[in-house]
């Protein structure tokens, strides 16, 4: 988790930064006594956590930054540097810039409008809000699996929302799609590229042929499984869906989780430059150091921690996201993850999966008679594995979407909770083994 070789090059990196700035006259801040007091308690407090870092901890979407991007996002905060105005943050601007660019090529875009964001739900109602303006008296339509912040971003813009019914492999379902769609009432469809439940994809494919046939606007939320993109081994249905990405109009992904970020750094991306009329604004008190574009200019945010581009940058910089690459290779391993453990589930007749992942969401259950007995014994599996390290999760699901495999069971109630597994760590791929362990020893 720790490691003292990275305080090294920190102290190197500050001094390297500190070169810049050696002709003002000499200028230190007093560090108060009682720092060192209050940080200890902060790292005693801290160990209130469940063990995000390691790959036991296989529950949330949740893991630890890269290395480099914790360095760097320190480096940056001894300038704290603001992406709002050029004023604020020459370096970090052009860094966000340059990161941003790399990650539009990832979807295949090299003209574009787009910008760091403080989350993928501010990126998401960027995108809403621009799709709000285009069509300011049509209707926001996502599936039912979607982000629960869809529907809440457009009750806050004023848009009417309508969720879209999934079918059984958990996809927003087409023919009800369309169905709506005759009604000539939808202005923007959102497609959740890998749903933060249980990271399902919704079918692009399908939604870009009705394109064709109605006038709507296409919005991906890829907030969690945008780098899947990158990805080699899915199912090949799933890469079908991955690789038309680029035909949207606008893209939400978070780099603060596959893409080895801390929290707080979303990114939303358009395909036409010209929806940056939409955000034209006058700050002349701002705006005046440099003709040259600023970040504020393009975004509804104002003040945004500049430091967070600084460790994207310095991760994109060691990891291109690239197809092939190294980086490319973790998302790979992440999927890999998810399969191994599906393949164990599959082949313990003891358990039941839901569905084979498409990206590195497992979901499954202890397979028993009836909904409600996989209910009790889910959450019995959750708070075992707990007690022995493995941190699992659980999720409630619809019992009417369940599929085929499950049609032995008595559905006696309306969802059944199953235990959900996000293997978004690359050391999760030779965790698997000590994973399926202690789950099947929770059943002893």
């Amino acid at each position: 988790m720790y490691n003292k070789q990275s305080l090294i090059i920190l102290q190197k990196a500050l001094d390297k930064l500190a070169e810049g700035f050696d002709d003002l006259p000499a200028f230190e801040q007093e560090i108060p006594a009682d720092t060192e007091r209050i940080l200890l308690q902060v790292a005693e407090k801290m160990q209130d956590n469940f063990p995000y870092h390691h790959p036991l901890y296989a529950g949330q979407m949740l893991k630890p930054p890269h290395e480099i991007a914790r360095l760097a996002y320190m480096l940056a905060m001894w300038i704290n540097p603001n992406n709002h105005a050029l004023d604020g943050g020459r370096a970090s601007s052009a860094m966000e810039k340059e990161a941003v660019a790399d990650i539009a090529l990832m979807f295949g875009w090299s003209a574009y409008l787009g910008h760091l964001t403080s989350s993928g739900t501010f990126a998401n109602l960027e995108a809403l809000w621009v799709a709000g303006n285009i069509h300011p008296k049509k209707m926001i339509v996502a599936s039912e699996f979607a982000h629960y912040t869809h529907e809440r971003i457009s009750h806050v813009l004023g848009l009417k929302f309508q969720k879209i019914g999934c079918n059984k492999a958990g996809e927003m379902d087409m023919n009800k799609l369309e169905a709506q769609l005759k009604k000539g009432k939808i202005g923007t469809v959102v497609a959740t590229m890998g749903t933060t439940g249980v990271g399902s994809v919704d079918p692009l494919p399908q939604i870009l042929e009705l394109r064709k046939k109605y006038d709507f606007r296409i919005h991906l939320d890829a907030a969690y499984g945008g780098y899947f993109r990158l990805a080699d081994n899915l199912p090949a249905a799933t890469s079908n869906k991955y690789a038309l990405m680029q035909e949207a109009d606008s893209i939400v992904v978070d780099p603060h989780k596959h893409g080895l970020q801390p929290y707080g750094c979303g990114c939303v991306l358009f395909k036409n430059p010209e929806v940056g009329r939409y955000y034209k604004h006058d700050s002349p008190y701002t705006y005046f150091s440099s003709t040259e574009l600023h970040l504020g200019e393009i975004s509804l945010e104002c003040s945004r921690a500049g430091a967070a581009a600084v460790g994207l940058w310095a991760t994109q910089k060691l990891f291109p996201v690239v197809k092939g690459g190294e980086f490319s290779k973790r998302i790979n391993k992440s999927h890999s993850a998810a399969a191994k453990l599906y393949h164990k589930i599959s082949a313990d007749k003891r358990f039941i999966a839901l569905q084979q992942p498409e990206i590195d969401i497992v979901i499954w259950a202890e397979k028993k008679a009836s909904v409600s007995e996989i209910n009790r014994s889910s959450k019995e599996i959750f708070e075992k594995a707990a007690e022995k390290n493995l941190h699992l999760a659980l999720l409630n699901y619809p019992v009417r979407l369940l599929p085929k495999h499950w049609s032995g069971i008595t559905r006696d109630e309306d969802y059944v909770t199953c235990l959900r597994s996000c293997l978004l760590k690359p050391e999760h791929e030779e965790w698997v083994e000590e994973i399926w362990k202690i789950v099947t020893d929770c059943l002893d």
